[in-house]
């Protein structure tokens, strides 16, 4: 009769960390060290100039976004006829915010994912007027024209169609 196959600790201890080691580096990698290219047709700055039927709306917001590479800033500049009050975040039924993070495109689908912030890109302070924290939307993009594209949120009913204002291309940047 012969003996049943036996490995020893040691090889068994390092079949083991050999295992767990490639494990390891098989399913971690390191972040880029520079910006994506992104979506070559997005690159630029896009404007809504209106929404349709805004003389009727209570309330809307119109768009300005600019796409660097893989990365986006947006300006969300809104509009109201409600009175709020005294508040002094308001500007006579008029303000704007301002987010900025990155972008994947999957199929007809874009995520953007960022932070509020302010004009000048620095992070928002959560104590000032509006929204503050984490952005994050899910947009299906139409491409209508080379200088016109269609988002439609996920969240809102209103699309925002945008024309280009600025073509620009991809320098990526270190991070």
């Amino acid at each position: 009769m012969q003996k049943p196959f036996r490995l020893s600790p040691f090889t068994f201890r390092l079949l083991a960390f050999s295992f767990l080691l490639s494990a390891f580096t098989s399913s971690c990698s390191f972040n880029p060290n520079r910006q994506t290219p992104g979506q070559s047709y997005l690159q630029g700055e896009w404007q809504q100039d209106s929404v349709a039927g805004q003389k009727q709306l209570v309330s809307y917001s119109l768009y300005r976004l600019k796409f660097s590479c893989d990365s986006f800033f947006m300006a969300i500049h809104s509009y109201s006829k409600v009175s709020t009050g005294t508040d002094s975040c308001t500007s006579k039924g008029q303000w704007t915010e301002y987010c900025r993070g990155t972008y994947t495109e999957r199929h007809d689908t874009l995520h953007m994912k960022g932070l509020f912030c302010n004009a000048n890109m620095t992070l928002k302070d959560d104590k000032g007027c509006f929204r503050s924290g984490d952005y994050e939307e899910f947009f299906k993009i139409s491409k209508k024209t080379d200088s016109l594209i269609q988002f439609a949120s996920t969240t809102n009913v209103i699309p925002i169609n945008a024309h280009l204002i600025k073509r620009t291309s991809c320098v990526p940047k270190p991070l």
